[in-house]
């Protein structure tokens, strides 16, 4: 089965999702259930990425190639290394929690909602693991499609405003990445990635490909100032919309930067890395600020997401500036930080939006207004919350300090301007964390209906006790994790650092 695992965990929830849909509305328990289901061996089939993978080498592990279109040289090529392995399990993990998250919830056609989850799991389970140019092509435009019905369909009240511009937003900017799929086509007469690695470009070409890439997987990430889309969706869309957009969609920007902008276009990418760092700490402390105001708890932490985000650009390009300065040592750090601060965000953007489902669920609020005293009513579920806010505020301890902390330590190194503001996250998003937590969790009641919520059921704390344990194991121990992705980073690292003039 190793020989066709990875397409296994493409085509599984695809054609689960599709089953399901077969189904029908109808028979909505059992269409339940079986999305249930294909997640859960989704998931565990992933774990054998992690089981199988030989973390001692750069390459390209569980790949398979077969040819797809053999008139223009593009192939069924995906494989897996350090970088793109812990993003496919996280993205099965999640999947497993928006499922079991909406079990009650969503009354609305719940086996077209479940389906659409499958579905966009076995895309972006794709995404991270293409090897060819207009494959990876394929999935990443692809998975707009599942999301933007999410939006659409089950979303708030201005839905159809946020789908349409979440749509505009990443597919137009995806339209300059095509661009240049097709001219290193020309160039190269393959649309193999790993042979655009080694492919020699002139310092115009870079610089043309270079910002081709960054207009879609800015917009994906998403950095200042084209983050507009991401406060809307969030907002409008349902829980395990919100859930998926900040734990896994978000990653495939910096995903892109991983894979294609730093091997690809290694000149560019250093001609133009302090604007990129720029942009990034215009979105860690000023977007910041910008949650600090936020009056809406959706709106507070996808605000929030921006923010840590701008972390993962950060990490990735000051990695130049370290190396200018003579310290190896922080370009790797940075670089590794970026990668582990992806994964941490994908376990506490999670945890922050499926707590503020809880709350909409029962009240139909998200004005921070409307709360006040829930510990006294939901003293399980405020443990549980309190948790993943000074997580989201980076305490040690939790996996919101470790990849922050390893971005921190890498721009230190680079420039100790760019790490004092970068610092500044800590202090800012402490502050507006506990602005949430105190108005929302402490006091007294104000509010007569807080007093009739009940708590969290065993189907919700289970969910949350599975993230919880995720953030603990990470802020605690990260080391099998940073062990997985070292080699392939110190690879990347060597690409990046290596000039193609």
């Amino acid at each position: 089965m190793q020989n066709i695992l990875l397409s296994l965990l493409i085509w599984l929830p695809i054609l689960g999702g599709g089953l399901v849909i077969v189904l029908g509305n109808e028979r909505a328990t059992t269409a339940r259930w079986m999305s249930l289901a294909i997640a859960i061996l989704v998931f565990f089939m992933s774990l054998s990425l992690w089981t199988g993978f030989d973390s001692s080498t750069h390459l390209m592990q569980f790949v398979e190639k077969s040819a797809w279109i053999t008139q223009f040289n593009i192939n069924y090529h995906i494989g897996v290394d350090g970088i793109s392995m812990p993003l496919i399990i996280l993205t099965t993990f999640s999947t497993v929690l928006v499922i079991g998250a909406g079990w009650e919830v969503i009354q609305k056609r719940p086996a077209h909602y479940m389906a659409a989850f499958l579905m966009m799991e076995g895309l972006i389970v794709g995404v991270f693991s293409a090897l060819d140019g207009i494959l990876f092509y394929t999935f990443w435009e692809a998975s707009l499609i599942p999301m933007l019905l999410i939006v659409g369909i089950w979303g708030g009240d201005n839905r159809i405003y946020a789908a349409i511009k979440f749509f505009l937003y990443t597919f137009l900017g995806s339209v300059f990445m095509l661009i240049s799929l097709i001219y290193m086509y020309n160039k190269s007469g393959s649309f193999s990635i790993l042979e655009w690695h080694n492919l020699s470009l002139t310092a115009t070409e870079q610089a043309w490909i270079f910002w081709a890439f960054f207009m879609a997987f800015a917009v994906k990430v998403p950095m200042f100032p084209v983050h507009t889309w991401l406060p809307d969706a969030h907002v409008q869309a349902p829980t395990g919309g919100s859930v998926i957009l900040a734990a896994i969609m978000l990653k495939m920007g910096g995903y892109g930067f991983f894979r294609f902008s730093l091997p690809i276009t290694p000149d560019a990418s250093l001609q133009f890395s302090d604007v990129v760092i720029v942009l990034s700490l215009i979105a860690v402390v000023y977007i910041g600020f910008v949650a600090l105001v936020q009056r809406d708890m959706k709106k507070l932490i996808a605000y929030s997401s921006i923010s840590h985000m701008g972390f993962v650009t950060l990490g990735v390009f000051a990695l130049f500036l370290a190396y200018d300065s003579q310290a190896p040592e922080g370009a790797f750090l940075g670089l590794e930080g970026a990668m582990v601060q992806m994964i941490s965000h994908g376990f506490i953007s999670a945890a922050m939006f499926l707590v503020v489902g809880v709350l909409y669920d029962r009240l139909h609020s998200r004005e921070i207004s409307t709360y006040g005293g829930v510990i006294n009513s939901m003293p399980k579920f405020t443990g549980f919350a309190v948790l993943f806010a000074m997580a989201n505020a980076g305490l040690p301890g939790t996996s919101g300090f470790v990849g922050e902390f390893m971005v921190i330590l890498g721009a230190v190194q680079a420039n100790i301007w760019y790490a004092v503001l970068a610092t500044t996250t800590l202090i800012v998003g402490a502050a507006y964390t506990l602005w949430m937590v105190k108005r929302v969790f402490w006091g007294v009641v104000t509010n007569p209906a807080v007093e009739t919520l009940n708590d969290i059921s065993g189907r919700e704390f289970s969910i949350l006790a599975i993230l919880a344990l995720a953030v603990l194991v990470v802020g605690l121990y990260p080391q099998p994790m940073i062990e997985v992705m070292h080699t392939s980073i110190e690879h990347l690292l060597n690409q990046a650092l290596t000039s193609k003039l």
